[in-house]
C-alpha cells in the first residue's frame, strides 16, 4: 500500500509539472498574441510572414507572384487620344476649328459673313491649344474638342470667359519647353516656354503686360534661342534683327524693348511695332 501510495505521488507530480509547463506555455503565449495584436507593425509583419509562407508551400508556376505595386492613379484622359497632325485655325472674330493634318491652307477655308482667317497652329489633337487676347491673358483648349474645319467653328468665348471688350490675337500648340516670342505694337516683348502659359482657369491668366494704348501682335514661335533670329518692322519701315538669345525668357511682364520706337510719334500713333518674327 504505501508503494502504491508513493508511485499515486510521483504519478501526481509529473501530471502537475506537465500542467505548470503547459501553462507556462498558454502564458507566454499569451503575452507575445497581446504584443502583436496592439501594434499595427508587429501584426503587418506577421500577416506579410504567413503569406510569404504560404506562397513557399503552396504556391507553384501557375500562381500570380506576391509583388508590390505603385499606389493606383487616374488615367489622363489626353493618354487615351490618339497623337494625330492638326491644324487649328483662328479667325478674326475669334472663331476655332480644327483640322486634320499640317499641308491645308487656312485662308482657302470658308469663314462666315465679315470674318476672315488670323492665325493657324500646328500641332496633335492629344495637345492643348493655347490662346492669347488682346488683353494679354493667355487660356487653354483641350484640341481634340475643337470643331471640324469642314464647319466655320465656334467662338473661343462660348468656352472661355474673356474680359469685356477683348478679342483673341492668336493661338499656340507644341509642347511644354516649346518657345513664343510675345509683344505688343508699343515695341516690347519677350519669349516664353509655352508650357508657363497653361491654365485651367476659363478666365485665364495674366500673361503679357499691355499698356491701355498698345495691341497684342500675333504670337510667334521661337525655335532655339542660339539658332533663331528675330525680325521687328515698325510701321515707319525700320527693320531690326538680332539673335532670339538676346531677348529674356520671361514667364510674364511687358518684356523689354524690342526696338526704339520715338515716344513722340508712338503717342501720336505714328509709329509702332508691325512685326515681330
Amino acid at each position: 500500500e504505501a508503494i502504491l501510495e508513493l508511485k499515486l505521488r510521483h504519478l501526481a507530480k509529473l501530471e502537475e509539472m506537465r500542467i505548470r509547463g503547459e501553462q507556462k506555455e498558454l502564458i507566454s503565449e499569451h503575452d507575445s498574441l497581446q504584443k502583436t495584436l496592439s501594434s499595427r507593425a508587429r501584426l503587418g509583419r506577421l500577416i506579410r510572414d504567413e503569406l510569404l509562407e504560404d506562397a513557399e508551400e503552396f504556391g507553384d508556376a501557375r500562381r500570380s507572384p506576391i509583388v508590390e505595386r505603385e499606389p493606383a492613379r487616374a488615367i489622363d484622359q489626353t493618354e487615351l487620344i490618339p497623337a494625330e497632325a492638326i491644324t487649328v485655325v483662328l479667325s478674326k472674330k475669334g472663331w476655332v476649328r480644327a483640322a486634320k493634318g499640317h499641308d491645308i491652307d487656312p485662308t482657302s477655308l470658308n469663314y462666315k459673313s465679315g470674318d476672315a482667317y488670323l492665325h493657324a497652329a500646328h500641332g496633335r489633337t492629344n495637345q492643348s491649344v493655347v490662346c492669347l487676347d488682346s488683353t494679354g491673358r493667355t487660356y487653354t483648349v483641350a484640341a481634340h474638342s475643337l470643331p471640324s474645319a469642314r464647319s466655320q467653328g465656334e467662338p473661343l468665348s462660348s468656352n472661355l470667359n474673356p474680359p469685356a471688350g477683348a478679342t483673341f490675337a492668336g493661338i499656340m500648340m507644341g509642347a511644354d519647353a516649346d518657345l513664343y516670342l510675345l509683344a505688343t505694337d508699343g515695341g516690347y516683348g519677350f519669349i516664353a516656354p509655352l508650357g508657363e502659359m497653361h491654365t485651367k482657369n476659363k478666365k485665364g491668366k495674366s500673361t503679357l503686360t499691355v499698356p491701355g494704348d498698345a495691341m497684342v501682335l500675333t504670337p510667334q514661335r521661337v525655335y532655339g534661342t542660339e539658332e533663331d533670329w528675330i525680325a521687328v518692322v515698325t510701321t515707319g519701315g525700320y527693320l531690326l534683327v538680332y539673335r532670339a538669345g538676346e531677348l529674356p525668357m520671361m514667364n510674364r511682364g511687358r518684356g523689354v524693348k524690342l526696338i526704339n520706337i520715338p515716344l513722340k510719334k508712338r503717342l501720336a500713333g505714328a509709329e509702332s511695332l508691325l512685326v515681330a518674327t
